[in-house]
């Protein structure tokens, strides 16, 4: 009975997705305090609400003046996630923080959202990752091959769900925008980059104002986002070669919109996502060799070339 084989999920590839993932959220906790994070909003209520599911938060365990500990204590968390040690062992603690965030903070953005559904699908591959650092290469073959089989199975199938939410998330996010006059006749981005709340900080307003200014510049700087987010709408149909030269496109948009609209933490999500959707399954690059080449790149000293000597003239 011919075998079918199943990519190998505990990879470098997915570790890194795991390490973006927690940076983002750390950011989000280091560089707020609980007085940012947790206020009141009008006609909902103060922050975290605790109902339902979400009184299951870590924020909701412990009272308002021990907010500021708990968050601490969460960025040591995803620190230890972060620096990719034993993954099997910190899955479930990072989903946790995730959660804990997503449903206690005050006003969440859309990349704590999108942190959430991939740190739980992530911790499905992560329960059976049994190496000691998520940067190590996954083994060739393994003892337990019928249990850790199954486990495989399970890691791949959640990387698959994880590419399918980021392909529907990028279409819904070029498609939500085509009903709105701004984006259809090229001018959003003007808007968007003059609005002193999510616009362009001051070092960057005179060369971003001088595109936007410009109809082909701010038709360029509308329309261009449509085309990508379509494209990795569909990059699941197309072959891997295009898929790197999307993810390359895709780490410099949201880098950009990081830059100008200061969205951090939403770029580290959608970069985690990013990585998800357009790398193989099973991506393992070796990383350590890749910096050992690098380093020996950079210490190996240029030959130096003998200058010939002049002979000195007769006198």
């Amino acid at each position: 009975m011919r075998q079918r084989t199943i990519p190998i999920p505990w990879a470098t590839g997915y570790g890194l997705a795991r390490t973006l993932l927690a940076l983002g959220t750390l950011g989000t906790l280091a560089f707020s305090d609980a007085a940012t994070l947790f206020r009141e909003v009008a006609t909902v209520g103060q922050y975290p609400l605790c109902r339902g599911v979400t009184a299951g938060g870590a924020f909701c365990l412990v009272e308002p003046d021990h907010y500021d500990t708990v968050r601490w204590l969460c960025c040591l968390v995803l620190l230890v996630v972060a620096s990719g040690w034993r993954p099997r062992f910190t899955a479930i603690p990072h989903a946790y923080v995730a959660f804990s965030v997503f449903t206690g903070i005050s006003i969440p953005d859309g990349g704590d959202q999108i942190t959430w559904v991939l740190t739980l699908l992530i911790a499905i591959v992560a329960v059976g990752d049994s190496r000691r650092w998520h940067w190590q290469h996954s083994p060739a073959q393994d003892p337990e091959s019928q249990r850790r089989g199954v486990l495989a199975l399970l890691g791949v199938s959640a990387v698959v769900v994880a590419r399918l939410q980021m392909a529907v998330l990028y279409f819904q996010s070029c498609v939500a925008k085509l009903p709105h006059a701004e984006w259809a006749d090229g001018t959003a981005l003007y808007y968007w980059v003059n609005n002193y709340d999510f616009g362009a900080p001051g070092w960057l307003r005179p060369t971003v104002s001088a595109v936007v200014h410009s109809p082909l510049g701010v038709a360029a700087m509308t329309w261009g986002p449509l085309v990508l987010e379509i494209a990795l709408a569909a990059a699941l149909l197309m072959p891997q070669k295009v898929r790197w030269i999307l993810l390359a496109a895709g780490v410099l948009f949201h880098l950009s919109i990081a830059v100008v609209m200061g969205l951090w933490s939403f770029a580290f999500a959608m970069w985690a996502g990013l990585l998800l959707l357009l790398a193989p399954l099973g991506h393992d690059p070796d990383l350590a060799r890749i910096l050992r080449a690098l380093r020996r790149r950079t210490r190996t000293p240029e030959p130096v070339r003998d200058e010939p000597v002049k002979e000195p003239s007769p006198a």
